[in-house]
This record gives C-alpha cells, structure tokens and sequence, in this order.
C-alpha cells in the first residue's frame, strides 16, 4: 500500500483491502474494491467499502467506470482517507484514482497518471486506459 502525497490517498492490491489493522493504523476510513478477481471483504464496521468489480482491460460498462471515479473523486474532495484497490495494485486502482484526480482539476488523466507513477510502479492496461478516457469524456 503506498501513501499519494497531496490528496487522502492510498493506491493498493487486495491483500491492503483485507488487513484491518494496516487500515486502521494507516488511518484509512474508505476502501474501494476494483479487484472482479477477489471475493467482497469486511474490512472493519468502521471501514466505508465500495466495491466496483471492474477488469483489467476492455469489457467494463462505462456506467461501472463512471461510478468508480465519482465516488473516488467524491471521498478525495471530501478528504476522507481512502485506500484504492485491485488485485495486485498497479493498473486498475492507479487507473481509477488517475481519473478521479483529473476529474478534481489535477490535470488530464494521463499527467495525473504519470504523479501517480511517481510513487510506485504503475502497469496500466491500455485498453482499460481508453475505456476509461471513453467513459469519463461521455463516450459509450
């Protein structure tokens, strides 16, 4: 689980999302779950959890990828310490945060992508990316 400087933040896999007590000791009040792969945790009364069972690639709704920046975006703006997650960490949740970040004026998602990388090893699938793009521009 890596802490993003500047915003309640925190990109991580689905093990992050399962460990309470790093949650808790992180500060952490908000998760939200993109791994389709991963069964649906309880991590903790306290933890807000929102779970978006998003793959990694093309095929996803682009109602299901709006709704995952929005509530990313919405926790953010609210500065309520979230964790981002999918299975291994490195192209859905940096993918989603990525847009979530744009969508709060941080710049296009590809530059709000690449502060994200600054941080941690970003693998983001390229036809997750253009989804993505798609469905936050109003695309179908």
């Amino acid at each position: 689980m890596r802490r993003i400087p500047d915003y309640p933040l925190w990109l991580g896999n689905a093990r992050d999302v399962q460990d309470r007590h790093l949650l808790f000791r992180e500060g952490v009040t908000a998760a939200v779950d993109l791994a389709v792969e991963e069964m649906p945790v309880v991590p903790g009364h306290e933890i807000v959890y929102a779970r978006f069972p998003i793959v990694d690639g093309t095929e996803n709704p682009p109602w299901l990828l709006r709704a995952a920046v929005d509530l990313t975006a919405t926790l953010l703006r609210e500065n309520v310490p979230t964790l981002v997650a999918c299975g291994a960490g490195l192209s859905r949740s940096p993918a989603i945060a990525a847009a979530a970040l744009a969508k709060l004026g941080r710049g296009s998602m590809e530059e709000s992508l690449t502060y994200l990388a600054s941080f941690g090893q970003c693998d983001v699938s390229a036809g997750l990316l253009h989804d993505l793009s798609r469905a936050i521009s109003g695309g179908k």
